[in-house]
């Protein structure tokens, strides 16, 4: 059972790193550091959001406007770490 706990960990927080590279390399192209049209790029942004959109898109959809000022992958991540530390206490309960 703890093998199976170091796992979904270990998993989480890759997705953490992946998203903070998918938040960091969006906004490079959108401030036009990166070029977007780029085959590296659209490649790697084409995977991170197939990844990352299906769970951001809930997220997104009942968060309120906040005028440009997108907080989703910060609630993602705190929901992420939060089924992690959940997982970790059952796990020692039982």
């Amino acid at each position: 059972m703890n093998s199976i706990i170091w796992l979904i960990g270990a998993v989480v927080h890759y997705l953490t790193i992946a998203l903070f590279v998918y938040i960091v390399i969006d906004l490079l192209v959108k401030f036009g550091v990166l070029n977007a049209y780029n085959q590296v790029v659209q490649v790697v942004m084409n995977f991170l959001s197939r990844v990352f959109e299906p769970m951001l898109r809930p997220i997104r959809s009942i968060l309120p406007d906040l005028g440009g000022i997108d907080i989703s992958p910060v609630i993602l991540v705190l929901l992420l770490q939060f089924a992690v530390r959940l997982l970790n206490e059952v796990a020692r309960g039982l």
